[in-house]
């Protein structure tokens, strides 16, 4: 089955574009991962910022059929496919990453205070599997800043969300402190807002999903949403991949009893089951293709829980069209990638949305 709105003919290719990435990335590889990145995302923003750049970008690189708009906990995408959380974690380059072609970007994860996250080095390249691990630890420049940030010009038609993450020191008995902290900021400024409780390099974070914390968390985000006058923006939860079936069942009534908005499944990962790489013995969190048939389980469990009445974002291991095209047949609403535009680069999109 192919998305909705997604043509069979074959788009044209400007293949010493898409190439590009693939002679420039042994380069890239050889330095520090998070270096790399860094560069990467500075290039974009300076290079999009010079006059017809954004034209050429999107002439390059963004998908000729990435699907039909989708209608999601009431917003509109224009396509399904969306870059996720953590790859520009503090809103820096919305406008280069938006003329790449995705439909929503993800900012964050983002803490309340400006804090370095864990030591470095934090992030790895396991090349032979594809994948990533990081214990990255939610570096932020603080919610101040991005919110600065987020009300300058973005790209028409993006929709940005905001992942919000407590901060290290916060106690977990406090951390709903946090999160209604981060609501108060980005509640203005993003079109939707994550409650991000599931990341591995957090100490005792993923606790905050277990229902005795999960419950009064989002009871206190919900109610202040529901004191707002006017515009009041979704709430989504992001989630970790190693959830039971009771833990599904937790989430999903807790979501549904607060009436909040979405799931995004799933969080990195602490398994290594398949890892080829010597590099699997880094702690953290693994992302990237191994990760992927524990998505899309996690994904179908999701849609099957809530049938279909909460929208669910497929996240983790998502690098091919037919992975695309599996992770919406399971009941997603929306897609979003990170690892593989590491690995791909930025013609990442028409990969997976255009027909080869």
């Amino acid at each position: 089955m192919k998305p909705q709105g997604v043509s069979s003919e074959r788009p044209p290719v400007e293949a010493d574009s898409l190439d590009l990435y693939r002679a420039l990335r042994p380069l890239l590889f050889r330095l520090d991962p998070e270096t790399a990145h860094g560069l990467t995302l500075r290039f974009l923003r300076t290079f999009a910022s010079l006059p017809g750049a954004e034209h050429w970008l999107r002439r390059t690189f963004a998908p000729r059929f990435p699907g039909a708009p989708v209608d999601a906990f009431g917003l509109r995408f224009r396509h399904p496919l969306g870059l996720a959380a953590g790859y520009d974690k503090d809103g820096v380059c919305l406008t280069g990453l938006g003329a790449l072609g995705f439909g929503h970007i993800e900012v964050g994860t983002v803490t309340p205070e400006p804090q370095p996250g864990n030591p470095r080095p934090r992030l790895f390249r396991l090349v032979e599997d594809e994948a990533l691990v990081n214990r990255m630890g939610f570096p932020s420049r603080g919610a101040e800043d991005v919110v600065r940030r987020l009300r300058g010009r973005r790209p028409e038609g993006l929709v940005v969300g905001v992942s919000l993450g407590k901060g290290a020191s916060t106690p977990l008995d406090e951390a709903a402190r946090d999160y209604l902290r981060l609501f108060e900021h980005f509640h203005p400024v993003a079109d939707y807002l994550v409650i991000n409780i599931s990341s591995p390099n957090t100490l005792g974070l993923r606790r905050l999903q277990a229902r005795a914390f999960l419950d009064d968390l989002l009871r206190i985000v919900a109610e202040a949403r529901r004191r707002l006058e006017g515009r009041r923006p979704p709430v989504l939860v992001k989630v970790a991949p190693e959830l039971g079936v009771a833990d599904i069942d937790d989430v999903v009534a807790a979501i549904a009893d607060q009436g909040l908005d979405g799931i995004i499944a799933t969080n990195t990962t602490t398994e290594r089951r398949g890892v080829r790489s010597p590099l699997r013995s880094e702690s953290g969190g693994l992302s990237g293709r191994p990760q992927f048939a524990r998505t899309l389980d996690l994904v179908g469990r999701f849609a099957r829980a809530t049938s279909g009445r909460i929208p669910v974002i497929a996240c983790g291991g998502i690098a091919s069209r037919d992975e695309y095209i599996a992770a919406l047949d399971a009941g997603a609403s929306l897609v979003q990638v990170y690892t593989a535009m590491v690995y791909q680069g930025p013609a990442v999109l028409r990969r997976l949305a255009d027909p080869g």
